[in-house]
């Protein structure tokens, strides 16, 4: 897991990942909880987090993008549809980040 810090490429998966826990929280508890239980205070919690986690995801993912030469219609529009949908950022992990 180390050796994932040593790249931008390796930062990008990281960063994927963590993306990807902080969506699925914030869809599957929080966002429940705010509606279901009327509890807001996991939302306002999770939100400001999952909102830095998608800033850095989309910002590193174009700098990656750069420079690699990645085409954008290829590699990169589906790297970052990936960090809009549940679990694409670990479907995007394991079929382009951990081949690159």
């Amino acid at each position: 897991m180390i050796h994932l810090f040593k790249t931008k490429i390796g930062r990008l998966r990281i960063i994927a990942i963590l993306e990807g826990i902080s969506l699925l929280t914030l869809v599957f508890i929080a966002v429940p909880l705010k509606y279901g239980l009327d509890n807001p205070a996991f939302v306002k919690m999770m939100g400001p987090i999952h909102g830095t986690l998608f800033l850095l995801f989309l910002f590193n993912t174009l700098s990656v993008g750069v420079e690699q030469n990645w085409k954008f219609k290829e590699i990169t529009w589906k790297v970052l549809l990936a960090c809009v949908i549940p679990f694409g950022t670990f479907y995007i992990d394991h079929k382009i980040l951990s081949r690159l």
